[in-house]
């Protein structure tokens, strides 16, 4: 499977989905201007990901800020995650940053996912 790898920009989050090395990674801020065209080939990958995944995958989101239509994005790829076996989500926030704490706890009340929460 190929890695789908994006650098992250100003408003774009940095992605990266390495199946052979067991790294999935969303982070940094997402506000891009058309968040369903650039979250559809992240969708895409987990989709084709989930019909040989690894024995056990852990998803990390170490976001600093999304906007409201991100928000939605992520529960979609949420949703899909949901498809793979043995699946664990690490939510990383900085220490002080509350709402994204919330923010991943609500996430984690709207899928069947064990989510384990980090600051840093």
């Amino acid at each position: 499977m190929e890695i789908l790898h994006l650098e992250g920009a100003e408003d774009t989050p940095k992605i990266i989905l390495d199946k052979n090395n067991g790294i999935f990674e969303i982070s940094g801020r997402s506000l891009p201007e058309d968040c369903a065209e650039f979250y559809q080939p992240i969708l895409d990958w987990i989709g084709e990901y989930a019909e040989d995944a690894n024995g056990d995958t852990n998803f990390v989101f170490k976001l600093e800020y999304f906007n409201t239509a991100s928000s939605k994005l992520i529960l979609d790829i949420l949703s899909k995650l949901e498809d793979i076996p043995n699946i664990s989500i690490s939510w990383y926030f900085h220490e002080d940053d509350e709402d994204m704490e919330e923010a991943g706890e609500e996430f984690s009340e709207l899928v069947e996912i064990p989510f384990e929460f980090k600051t840093y």
